[in-house]
């Protein structure tokens, strides 16, 4: 399991510096009130988005979000179809997951949600999964961080600090950022309890509408809620979920209650969940030696919601234990069904790879690239498997057209670096080099990578001045993070 504590310290002089800024200003007599939205006065749309892209950034820098192109994919499909029926909406959201065997999700700024794996590996249909989602969709439509900071300050300002600060280190690690919040709260402990649970309530409502309106069965959140309480009554540790969203039996009520309003939805079951469900068994949870008797067993007793989603778990065993030519005649007989499913491209490309058969895999992947232009798992599957067959060029361009669409795609740059190393081509190395190291908020390495790239230029003025260009950007960029 990653723990994420390291993420205390800049994390916490970060918001603290900000806070201070915030409090400060806020005592201001002279200052004319703010009129809008709750939270606006403490916390602006704007601010909340840089504030969240630079904890984005520090989640990539330790390392715990989890750069599964296929899993992404699935998360922001399913997570956006929600927020095209959800009111409120003043972010580009962006849902990700954290490698993590608790059961968890979390909001925070700038419309960024996350989705642990284990959290799926706990659910038993989609919409148990969405009825999560939904909710943390809520926290963030309804700015209840931002509101909680507003209603914390004007009680007791000097607390705010740590509140900050506390919040945000309990959206990743529980366990410790309950911890902080306890210290911080002192007094005013009760009264913050009670907003987080009138926020709780809200969000539940909020998302249990969100979760009717998007086509997913409603009672698929009292459905989870009640395997939660069930599972760990009696439990002397909870899990993570339970520590930053408590769960009363009054809760769970309430949502059943809601739910009722609503038509109770039959729906089959979801392939693509299954597949996601599977993928994370397979090669995230379970050794390759457990995962193959796993789904041997499965298979053997027909104890699988959908059977493809237990032979491509298999699948992915098989490989993941070298046994490649079995988990290519699992994916084929997949694929043969199925000739556009993401889930079994990715692993088709892996076994692609690990077997050196290029030229069938690049002639799949080719196909589905004039279809699905700039989808990522094709993309940076092709792009992957053109680099494995030293075709570098086209692995390049591929690339840098890939990039000028999604320019905060963490894998894309990590290989497009790969490709400038077997070129032997220094400049444009430490020039993507310098663009990993900001997607984790690294600005002083990324300046540095692009002045060395500077030196390996050569006889090319317009390069050096687009290097120049970035490094200003960069320097500006970490400028407006220490103006906060």
């Amino acid at each position: 399991m990653i723990k994420i504590y390291t993420l205390l310290f800049s994390t916490a002089f970060f918001f603290t510096l900000f806070a201070s800024q915030v409090f400060a200003a806020q005592h201001n007599r002279n200052e004319l009130p703010k009129i809008g939205t709750a939270g606006n006065s403490v916390l602006s749309v704007d601010k909340e988005r840089l504030i969240g892209n630079a904890l984005m950034r520090e989640l990539r820098r330790q390392r715990n979000v989890l750069n599964d192109p296929v899993l992404i994919e699935y998360i922001n499909t399913l997570g956006n179809h929600m927020v095209k029926h959800a009111n409120d909406v003043n972010y580009s959201f962006k849902f990700f997951f954290v490698r993590n065997d608790e059961i968890n999700a979390f909001a925070f700024f700038g419309g960024h949600i996350g989705v642990h794996t284990g959290l799926v590996s706990a659910s038993s249909n989609e919409s148990e999964l969405a009825s999560v989602v939904a909710h943390e969709i809520s926290h963030v439509t309804q700015r209840h961080l931002a509101r909680k900071i507003e209603a914390q300050s004007r009680t007791q300002p000097l607390s705010a600090a740590g509140l900050i600060s506390g919040v945000l280190l309990s959206i990743v690690n529980p366990s410790v950022g309950i911890a902080a919040l306890t210290t911080s709260l002192a007094a005013s402990q009760q009264a913050s309890i009670n907003y987080t649970r009138s926020n709780e309530l809200e969000a539940d409502r909020v998302g249990i509408e969100l979760l009717a309106n998007s086509g997913f069965d409603p009672h698929g959140a009292p459905s989870f809620f009640g395997k939660l309480a069930e599972r760990f009554r009696y439990n002397s540790k909870p899990p993570a979920i339970l520590l930053t969203h408590p769960l009363p039996d009054s809760r769970i009520s309430d949502a059943r209650i809601r739910a009722q309003n609503y038509p109770k939805k039959l729906l089959k079951p979801s392939l693509q969940f299954e597949l996601a469900k599977a993928r994370i068994v397979s090669r995230y949870q379970k050794t390759p030696e457990d995962s193959v008797n796993f789904y041997l067993g499965q298979l053997k007793n027909k104890r699988y919601v959908l059977k493809e989603a237990a032979l491509y778990g298999l699948a992915i065993a098989y490989f993941e234990s070298k046994q490649y030519q079995k988990s290519y005649n699992i994916l084929q007989e997949l694929h043969s069904n199925d000739d556009k499913n993401l889930f079994y491209i990715d692993v088709l490309s892996d076994v692609g790879i690990a077997t050196k058969k290029y030229e069938e895999t690049l002639t799949l992947l080719t196909r589905l690239n004039n279809i699905m232009p700039n989808n990522q798992v094709v993309t940076l599957n092709y792009a992957n498997v053109l680099l494995a067959a030293n075709k570098l060029e086209t692995s390049e361009q591929i690339l840098q057209d890939f990039l000028l669409t999604s320019s905060d795609n963490y894998i894309a740059y990590e290989l497009l670096t790969a490709v400038y190393k077997k070129q032997n081509n220094r400049a444009m190395l430490h020039a993507t080099n310098a663009e990993v190291y900001a997607l984790l908020g690294s600005y002083p390495n990324a300046v540095d990578e692009l002045q060395t790239a500077y030196g390996y230029v050569g006889d090319s003025p317009l390069t050096k001045k687009r290097f120049r260009a970035r490094i200003l950007q960069f320097q500006e960029q970490q400028d407006r993070l220490k103006r906060l």
